[in-house]
């Protein structure tokens, strides 16, 4: 089965539809198999407090402008669903509220997404659970006893998932990575599981793809120096074209794992066994 490779867009457009769909041409370009958004109701996620403290931002003064700055509206959504059906990508978004998840409803995406803030919602769970389309739940800032939790909720549901190891740091430190949470996951919760990166570079993905990961999920930008708290920890259009490619090669080296000799190795044997009686 191919790694499952989701460019994640999430904030990194900065409000702009001519950036986003640049995103999207970069993905399709890279050979992504989706690319991935996020949507928030912000009176339901922030507090007013929150919302009217000060923050200078492109936007404004204020954390509620900066934060709405980040959010496309339903008539943005209907245009990214029309670019991306135009584009032959999948996309699909994670919600971080009810509300979200109930408007992202409408355009019939193909998968869900759980954020890693997102995985203790178990209201926002049960609800995605019960559309049952396939969900990747990433598993930062949790605990085993979190994880479970998420999983008995999809499992009651019959809800096809994959769990995706992550580290919620931006950038996360190499040291940090913990890839053999890979195998710990699959062993511990029976079930196919990915990897969502936040990484500089691409060689801890790589690594993550040789491990068996079911998924691939890396943030992509168009300039790591962008405006945007996510674009230090995302890859630019080169190195995700890179990252693609590496993936796929790295799937057609791993093989499976019976001991052969190839045709082409005869011939070899031959030439440097000839003065031995080894047959």
């Amino acid at each position: 089965m191919s790694i499952f490779i989701v460019a994640e867009v999430g904030i990194n457009h900065n409000g702009d539809m001519s950036v986003c769909k640049e995103l999207i041409d970069v993905a399709v370009d890279s050979g992504c198999d989706a690319v991935k958004f996020q949507k928030r109701d912000l009176d339901k996620v922030y507090t007013q407090d929150f919302l009217d403290s000060p923050r200078e931002s492109p936007w404004g003064t204020t954390q509620r402008e900066q934060k709405s700055g980040l959010e496309f509206s339903e008539d943005e959504f209907k245009e990214i669903d029309q670019y991306c059906k135009g584009k032959h990508i999948e996309w699909f978004a994670s919600s971080w509220d009810l509300n979200s998840q109930n408007f992202l409803k409408q355009f019939d995406c193909k998968y869900n997404k759980v954020a890693s803030a997102m995985i203790v919602y178990e209201d926002l769970l049960k609800v995605i659970a019960k559309e049952g389309k396939h969900t990747f739940i990433s598993t930062g800032m949790t605990t085993y006893d979190d994880i479970q939790k998420a999983v008995d909720i999809f499992n009651e549901e019959k809800c096809s998932f994959e769990l995706m190891h992550t580290v919620s740091t931006y950038p996360m430190k190499d040291e940090d990575a913990n890839l053999h949470m890979i195998d710990t996951l699959k062993e511990k919760f029976k079930c196919n599981v990915g990897y969502s990166g936040h990484e500089v570079g691409l060689a801890i993905s790589n690594a993550a793809a040789a491990l068996g990961i079911t998924s691939l999920e890396r943030h992509i930008t168009l300039d790591r120096a962008m405006y945007g708290s996510d674009q230090s920890a995302s890859v630019e259009p080169a190195g995700f074209k890179l990252l693609v490619g590496a993936v796929r090669k790295i799937e057609r080296a791993m093989g499976d794992g019976v001991k052969r000799v190839y045709d082409a190795e005869a011939p070899i044997a031959e030439n440097l066994r000839q003065h031995l009686n080894w047959k």
